[in-house]
């Protein structure tokens, strides 16, 4: 480390003052910090004292990201070698899903790292950290065989619309990722569930898997509960859908270590999920003759679509979402509520949770203006 620290201090000097490179400087500094810790103080609010910066934190969120990413490949060639019935090994349909979800990153960083570089010399500011886990979470709550270049879209859509024209990294109001995805749902729908999201040409050929299980339960007939797959196969994600959002149990050794880490609030992830048993206990038991939406129990809605990935990785975003601890349950509830509600009253779209928490997104500052309102009158009327 000490051979890199020397060059960095070398080439320093054409970055800054007059340096024929100072237009670059955001270059060098995202570099420069991200292997080193930085010795620049804060001058100006906001103050957190702790001893891990931005950089670090982000970093944490990849490395909680890496269970469901590594899942995420294997599953791509395990499902694409069930399409065309193909008996490979751990390493062939590990390395066959490479070969579809590496190019996908590889757009995806590369037209976000651009997007990123223009900003930050135009605006002359370093270079934010944010795009480091916005960039690893956009492939993986995206179909496999999406074009690349609809990827490359969304992610300009997702870092200029979602996040540089609030002013970059602690402004944005809705998370980028999930605008991405929305903006591909919402643009190029057939690409984004249903059959065509699982379509693998072989030969000229069309080859379709089964329907994923949130597709299956709404095309359900009432009284006859087939979701197509086993509980089991959803739990551990050996099933058809977005790329690192098929195994709850990769997604959760993820939320494991952000708690552990403290890097997410497990309050947040707490009251999604109680939001969203609560929701479906209720439609459960008022029941439908003719939705059969309406009778998915909760362990099934844990599994299906999105739900865990976004809890885990998408609620939990710390610019997005709530702050206060109060604000933080409602914020919750109000997530796991609307994920069920969307999925099952609205028969157009059986995946609930990306729209769930863009629009508890929305609501966050509201509730922590109130959180904060009441914490202050508690106080005032203990004084009295």
């Amino acid at each position: 480390m000490k051979f890199l620290r020397n060059i960095l201090d070398k080439v320093e000097g054409n970055f800054t003052g007059d340096g024929k490179l100072k237009r670059f400087y955001p270059v060098y500094e995202m570099i420069d910090t991200f292997l080193f810790t930085p010795s620049v103080q804060t001058k100006s609010a906001p103050y957190i004292r702790d001893s891990i910066d931005l950089k670090r934190s982000m970093v944490f969120v990849v490395l909680a990201l890496l269970p469901a990413f590594f899942f995420g490949m294997y599953n791509v060639g395990y499902q694409d070698s069930v399409i065309n019935g193909i008996n490979a090994d751990i390493m062939g349909n590990f390395l066959k899903g490479a070969k579809v979800v590496l190019p996908i990153y590889i757009v995806v960083f590369t037209v976000g790292g651009f997007c990123e570089l223009i900003f930050s010399i135009v605006r002359k500011h370093e270079i934010n950290e944010g795009f480091l886990v916005t960039g690893f979470l956009i492939p993986l709550c995206l179909p496999p065989t999406i074009p690349l270049w609809m990827v490359a879209v969304a992610t300009i859509f997702g870092v200029v619309i979602g996040k540089e024209i609030f002013g970059g990294t602690g402004y944005n109001v809705f998370n980028p990722a999930l605008l991405a995805r929305a903006f591909l749902f919402f643009s190029y729908p057939v690409y984004m569930s249903g059959d065509k999201a699982w379509t693998i040409a072989r030969n000229g050929e069309d080859a379709i898997t089964q329907a994923t299980p949130l597709l299956s339960a709404s095309s359900n007939v009432v009284g006859s509960p087939d979701y197509g797959v086993e509980w089991a196969d959803a739990f551990f994600g050996l099933i058809p859908g977005s790329i690192g959002e098929t195994s709850t149990v990769a997604i959760l050794l993820g939320a494991i270590f952000l708690i552990i880490t403290g890097i997410a609030s497990f309050r947040v992830m707490l009251f999604t999920c109680i939001g969203m048993i609560l929701t479906s206990l209720f439609l459960n038991n008022i029941g439908s003759s003719t939705n059969a939406m309406f009778h998915i129990p909760p362990h099934w809605h844990f599994v299906m679509g999105g739900f865990a990935f976004g809890m885990v990785f998408m609620a939990t975003d710390p610019v997005s979402s709530a702050q206060t601890n109060r604000g933080k349950t409602y914020y919750g509830l109000l997530i796991g509520s609307m994920c069920v509600l969307i999925r099952c009253i609205n028969p157009a779209y059986p995946e609930g949770m990306m729209l769930a928490i863009l629009f508890a997104n929305a609501f966050a500052p509201l509730f922590d203006y109130y959180a904060v309102q009441a914490n202050i009158k508690r106080r005032k009327n203990g004084y009295k």
